[in-house]
């Protein structure tokens, strides 16, 4: 119920997390506020913790009390609306200085690393550490962009740019309308290419699934994810990949997509995703249930609108 007098931005609710840890023993304070760090959690006072309304924040905060009682504490949880002293613009503010401190170390890193040269294995480090924050950065801290620019200028001296002589960005229009063609027997970079491409290139795409990758081309189809195809594997990137690259689709939550694709699909880990293990269980529980092409592809759309909707929200894209 609103308070007379109140408004919107009163209204809004967050999650406290009140804990009392006992002084002994001396790994639990540690552990404790290591986790609190790991959930996107910042203090507000002495002992008390406060992350967004949501779901997945009241789940983290339980798992967080629990392992505070479990070592002889004491932690309640409370859903909160701030009506005095501390503002909700305030509270936004703590959690973009909190990002943006960790924001600030990986482009640290980043620039060290490419003043020594690059290495693959630091890139993917920071990467996943990237990842990681972007996770919990709820109020999208501007020190995100600076990060993202200073990973890109590793990845540059880290991985030789094999697209010096790519062709320019494809155009939309030219592809509209068109039959994609890729094999048969989908599953993920081909269940999410198809998806990107239905949901952002070519909204009236029809596809076709051909047993043999030298399948004859017939007028008006596109080849995508095959062995000569005009969308397919190049250098270290999936066909995802590829199509966000030739069409230029630059939106950061396609951008993760892409990580947990090329994971999945190319298992070398180049970028860490955590959950890129579970979206393949799902993935292959759609291929064991459905043998048909097109219930493949439209079970997985499901998905990944879903995730799609998930990561527009963490990474602030439209």
């Amino acid at each position: 119920m609103n308070a007379p007098g109140g408004d919107a931005a009163a209204e809004r609710t967050w999650l406290l997390l009140f804990q009392q840890i006992p002084p002994k023993p001396d790994y639990l304070r540690v552990k404790i506020g290591r986790r609190l760090q790991r959930i996107g959690a910042v203090p507000v006072k002495n002992s008390v913790y406060v992350l967004p309304d949501r779901g997945e924040s009241l789940e983290d905060f339980q798992w967080v009390r629990a392992e505070v009682i479990d070592g002889g504490g004491d932690a309640s949880i409370c859903r909160a609306a701030f009506v005095d002293g501390l503002t909700n613009e305030q509270i936004e503010h703590l959690f973009r200085s909190a990002r943006d401190a960790e924001y600030s170390e990986i482009a640290r890193a980043a620039r060290d690393g490419a003043r020594r040269g690059g290495a693959d294995d630091e890139l993917a480090r920071l990467r996943k550490r990237f990842s990681a924050v972007m996770a919990i950065d709820f109020c999208h801290a501007p020190g995100r962009a600076m990060a993202a620019d200073a990973l890109q200028a590793l990845a540059d001296q880290a991985e030789p740019d094999d697209r010096s002589n790519a062709s320019p960005p494809a155009s939309k229009t030219e592809y509209r309308g068109r039959v994609w063609v890729t094999r048969t027997g989908v599953f993920v970079d081909r269940i999410a290419s198809a998806w990107l491409i239905r949901r952002f290139i070519d909204r009236d795409a029809r596809f076709r699934f051909v047993a043999h990758t030298k399948a004859r081309r017939q007028a008006n189809e596109v080849r995508f994810d095959m062995v000569g195809g005009e969308f397919t594997h190049v250098g270290d990137r999936c066909t995802f990949e590829t199509l966000l690259d030739r069409f230029a689709l630059t939106d950061p939550a396609l951008q993760a997509i892409g990580e947990i694709v090329h994971d999945i699909d190319l298992k070398d880990e180049k970028f860490g995703r955590e959950d890129a293990a579970g979206i393949e269980r799902v993935l292959s529980g759609v291929a064991a249930a459905h043998d048909d092409d097109d219930t493949r592809l439209s079970r997985g759309a499901q998905l990944f609108d879903d995730l799609y909707a998930l990561f527009a929200a963490t990474t602030g894209a439209e």
